[in-house]
């Protein structure tokens, strides 16, 4: 069986007067994250990592932010179209392990959420996505609560084919 990993790291900066969603998950806070999109970081290193796995470049390649059809859309969209793309490219998801990077809020009680909502986006179990967060300690943009970042690590295994007759 071949096996492949895929990485990726995004980030955005917590601005007022907008959502913070992480993970597909609407999260209770006074800041969200400004982005083109919902800029939900956890989704987007997700879907990177799925596309830099297939070798199909990065989220950017795809859907692109200068790209008026992608502005304000939800981040489970990226996740169903690299769904696709796995799925064109004859591969699985084995699993998904996430960090997040964020003084505040405290996520643990979002954290068993977002892993039900990103494992239904993937059709995949609960078991197969990991996610864990962690604070900047008052250091760094992320200690100042400037931002938040996410970083993704996956591995696919490309499925078996049939032998042709």
């Amino acid at each position: 069986m071949t096996y492949r990993i895929g990485h990726a790291y995004d980030i955005h900066r917590l601005e007022s007067n907008r959502k913070l969603i992480l993970g597909g998950i609407e999260i209770a806070y006074a800041k969200g994250l400004l982005g083109h999109s919902d800029a939900d970081c956890l989704l987007h290193a997700i879907a990177e990592a799925i596309i830099g796995a297939l070798g199909l470049g990065d989220l950017g390649t795809h859907f692109s932010d200068s790209d008026q059809q992608y502005k304000d859309k939800p981040s489970s969209y990226f996740i169903s179209e690299v769904k696709k793309m796995l799925f064109v490219n004859n591969y699985t998801l084995v699993n998904i392990d996430a960090t997040i990077f964020i003084e505040e809020p405290m996520l643990r009680p979002y954290i068993l959420n977002m892993k039900e909502k990103i494992a239904s986006l993937l059709d995949i179990e609960d078991s197969q996505v990991n996610i864990k967060a962690t604070r900047g300690e008052k250091l760094g943009y992320i200690g100042r609560s400037e931002g938040v970042a996410a970083e993704a690590v996956v591995l696919i295994a490309r499925k078996k084919e049939l032998k042709k007759l």
